[in-house]
């Protein structure tokens, strides 16, 4: 059964950095992109950036480049997100997903395959 795990969220004043971690299992894990999306309350799930676990491929949105890097470990079957500068914006539920490198649609959509049961990132002003 596949599963992803999320872990390293919590409470960071504004300026403060916080490293999520998405512990995969169950699946091929370098056929796989791994998608970082988070949903702040009364607002759409935003995606935020991802990483091809074939050829280290990386995306980013605009309201994360430059201070978020994402980052895999395939030795270890684990995607980290180093959050710097963080922003009392990025408050959110951070979810990480999984999807099939093949379907060549992880980069456009959020139609992601498996998904993680989400960490709290709570930014404070």
């Amino acid at each position: 059964e596949a599963q992803l795990v999320e872990s390293g969220g919590g409470q960071v004043q504004a300026g403060g950095s916080l490293r999520l971690s998405c512990a995969a299992s169950g699946f091929t894990f370098d056929d796989y992109a791994i998608g970082w999306f988070r949903q702040a309350p009364g607002k759409e799930r935003e995606g935020i950036s991802c990483i091809s676990n074939s050829d280290g491929t990386t995306y980013y949105a605009d309201s994360v480049k430059g201070r978020f890097t994402i980052s895999s470990d395939t030795s270890k079957n684990t995607v980290y997100l180093q959050m710097n500068s963080l922003k009392p914006e990025d408050t959110a539920v951070y979810y990480c997903a999984a999807d099939l490198i093949a379907k060549n649609s992880y980069m456009y959509s959020d139609d992601y395959d498996f998904w993680g049961q989400g960490t709290q990132v709570t930014v404070s002003s």
